[in-house]
């Protein structure tokens, strides 16, 4: 389902390159920080939807932080599996450069967010 909403299309497409990376890390027999990685990366997109329906100013700025917690966690991960050479540069890069780029987004968004409720 296409929406209007940047950073949620962004977080969910994310997610979709994550749950495959995963599945790819798994049949190399990498589990543990692969399954870090799912759940982080996931996580960004799950609380991203969930600001959409916050309740108030601030449960949208603290979903929405952590969401940037999570991304800020996955792009970790991201480097670990890089440097421990389970997934090559190149992929890694891709995948670390698509979580820098929501952690831009939600940044920007969390602080647009704070200044128009000053």
């Amino acid at each position: 389902m296409k929406t209007d909403n940047v950073i949620v299309e962004k977080s969910k497409s994310f997610a979709l390159r994550i749950v495959k990376a995963y599945k790819f890390l798994v049949e190399k027999n990498e589990y543990v920080l692969s399954k870090q990685m799912l759940r982080s990366g996931t996580s960004i997109g799950a609380n991203v939807k969930e600001a959409v329906y916050a309740q108030s100013t601030a449960d949208f700025i603290s979903k929405m932080s952590i969401a940037l917690k999570e991304a800020s966690e996955t792009e970790y991960w991201i480097e670990l599996l890089i440097e421990s050479e389970y997934i090559t540069e190149q992929a890694g890069n891709s995948l670390k450069n698509d979580c820098v780029e929501i952690i831009k987004i939600l940044t920007s968004i969390i602080n647009s967010k704070k200044n128009n409720t000053k």
